[in-house]
């Protein structure tokens, strides 16, 4: 087992151009974060989820995968659960589970990733 996590500001979020949702997020989160009362909290949030996810595999950023390979979806009660696409899918092979935790204050976004690895 390992784990992994990260803090956004998100103000960092808030500045962000069009190009960085487009080369980081999914179109499913983006859509999910555009319903939500304060989307730029929840786009930090998932922000910090990828960040914390590529920490607890050991492979950290760049090294293996992309930030996009990593999609935080949520289920029928709002609990974020990742789906890994591309090339986390096939880097991340002995991967059993991977537990996510994300909150907010009003100023920033942590995500708290636990991976449980097939024996």
């Amino acid at each position: 087992m390992k784990i992994g996590c990260d803090i956004v500001k998100i103000e960092r979020i808030m500045k962000c151009g069009e190009d960085f949702f487009e080369k980081y997020y999914a179109e499913e989160e983006l859509e999910y974060a555009a319903k939500k009362a304060k989307p730029y909290e929840t786009l930090a949030g998932m922000f910090a989820a990828k960040e914390a996810f590529a920490k607890a595999t050991g492979k950290g950023l760049g090294r293996g995968f992309s930030l996009s390979d990593v999609v935080v979806l949520h289920d029928e009660l709002g609990a974020p659960y990742y789906s890994l696409h591309g090339a986390a899918l096939k880097e991340i092979k002995c991967i059993e589970k991977a537990h996510l935790s994300i909150s907010h204050t009003s100023t920033d976004a942590m995500a708290f990733c636990v991976v449980s690895y097939e024996d």
